[in-house]
């Protein structure tokens, strides 16, 4: 998918809307290039559910890259070594099997990997599915998904070993580890863990559609009262780094489908930024 232009981009966008498996464009990134620092939480056992092969990194370099706009949105990449958050994952394989990915490396489908849109790449990145407790690190080294209302794309293995190959998407939770290395050798394995179902019970969540965030709760208020006719739409408060932001959120839905037609009536009034958010 990398050196594809921004035409094939937005196509490629729209239709992964519609399909299981998302085609990511790719933009042109450029940025810094920096030694791998020692990731936090790598792991090489064997899983559980077959073995999990990671990429070995050969011809990736690495990147973080340049601001860049698709479908109206915009996507800032950045170091984040904080980065947690919960949403939908869907899986890519077949049109990009072979392919160079965003950092240069080859895309793999049977090999363990994932695209994110922000996050710099190589990068170690931990996937939970939160729907069957399954657990495992991931190396992120492309660029999307850009169909709206994911947050990661996953390799065909990796969907697989993760267990929502079949379903097309899971509810997810994604948690940054650390760089990934570079250096060229045998593709190392990651564990799948998986939670004991008692613990996974005793978190109940919601999918959500996040229309917008506000610092003024009248701006917050005045978006409400256009989506309400969409679905039951509330406003909350939240504390992001001492400041207060006033969050429109429609929902909880019922299943990612759900979600998904709700968020394309609210992209259709012009809340382009609109996410899925998965919350208890």
């Amino acid at each position: 998918m990398w050196g594809r232009g921004l035409v094939l981009a937005a196509a490629c966008a729209f239709l992964a809307a519609c399909a299981a498996q998302p085609k990511k464009p790719a933009p042109s990134y450029t940025g810094p290039v920096a030694a791998p620092s020692k990731p936090r939480d790598t792991v090489t056992t064997t899983p559980p559910w077959g073995e999990a092969p990671q990429p070995s990194g050969k011809g990736g370099i690495y990147k973080v890259g340049n601001p860049y706009v698709i479908n109206g949105v915009t996507y800032v990449p950045r170091e984040d070594p904080n980065y947690s958050e919960t949403g939908i994952a869907s899986w890519y394989g077949p049109q990009f099997h072979g392919e160079r990915t965003a950092n240069g490396e080859i895309f793999d489908m049977e090999l363990v990997s994932a695209a994110h849109r922000t996050l710099p790449m190589p990068s170690l990145v931990r996937v939970t599915n939160l729907e069957n407790g399954r657990s495992m690190v991931v190396r992120l080294n492309d660029r999307g998904p850009y169909a709206r209302g994911r947050i990661i794309d996953m390799s065909k293995r990796a969907s697989e070993l993760l267990g929502f190959h079949g379903a097309g998407t899971a509810m997810v939770r994604v948690e940054y580890v650390g760089r990934a290395p570079l250096e060229e050798g045998a593709p190392v394995a990651v564990a799948v863990r998986q939670q004991a179902p008692k613990a996974l019970a005793a978190e109940p969540r919601g999918i959500y559609v996040q229309a917008g965030a506000f610092g003024n709760p009248a701006n917050a208020n005045r978006l409400k009262d256009r989506l309400r006719a969409i679905a039951p739409t509330e406003v909350r408060s939240a504390t992001v780094n001492g400041a207060t932001f006033y969050r429109v959120r429609l929902g909880p839905f019922a299943g990612v489908e759900d979600a998904d037609l709700a968020m394309a009536q609210v992209v259709g009034l012009g809340e382009v930024n609109a996410l899925i958010v998965v919350e208890k």
